[in-house]
């Protein structure tokens, strides 16, 4: 296996193909249902066929991430395979979901970061916004990125 994001090819992932749709089902439930106790009925949200989809493979074609956006710039169910993390492939996720959202002509896009998270969005450029919350029993934040050119307001960092 390699060691670096920069050996992941990240891809466009149509929910209607069914071995795309496999994969990012598989992933979540990885580390969604499995790993973090997330109830599947909340992590199946009826959302994913009209989302734009991502999937990270390894250097031998294996699926190691997924990311989604709705139409109007809501980033989420960002996951990465427990050996892949901290190697750069979540950002390299949420780089090219902005880089569709900017081709999509959006102004800013937004994210529900899970409050463990906040520090790695903050360095993707992600300002918080608005109170903490709970989804299916874990901490979470609303943030969001403007695409204008500025990280988010630097008065909420």
């Amino acid at each position: 296996m390699s060691a670096a994001a920069a050996d992941v090819r990240i891809e466009p992932a149509s929910w209607r193909r069914a071995a795309d749709r496999r994969a990012v089902i598989a992933i979540r439930q990885t580390v969604f249902v499995e790993e973090q106790q997330v109830p599947v009925e909340i992590e199946i949200d009826g959302l994913d066929p009209d989302c734009r989809h991502l999937l990270a493979f390894d250097d031998t074609g294996e699926p190691v991430g997924t990311a989604r956006m709705t139409g109007s710039g809501h980033i989420g169910r960002i996951a990465v395979l427990a050996e892949w993390r901290g190697r750069g492939v979540g950002a390299r996720l949420v780089d090219a979901m902005i880089e569709i959202a900017r081709q999509a002509g959006l102004d800013t896009v937004d994210l529900d970061s899970q409050v463990q998270a906040v520090g790695f969005y903050r360095k993707l450029g992600f300002a918080l916004r608005g109170d903490e919350f709970m989804e299916a029993g874990i901490p979470h934040r609303n943030m969001y990125r403007s695409l204008a050119g500025a990280h988010g307001d630097p008065s909420d960092r």
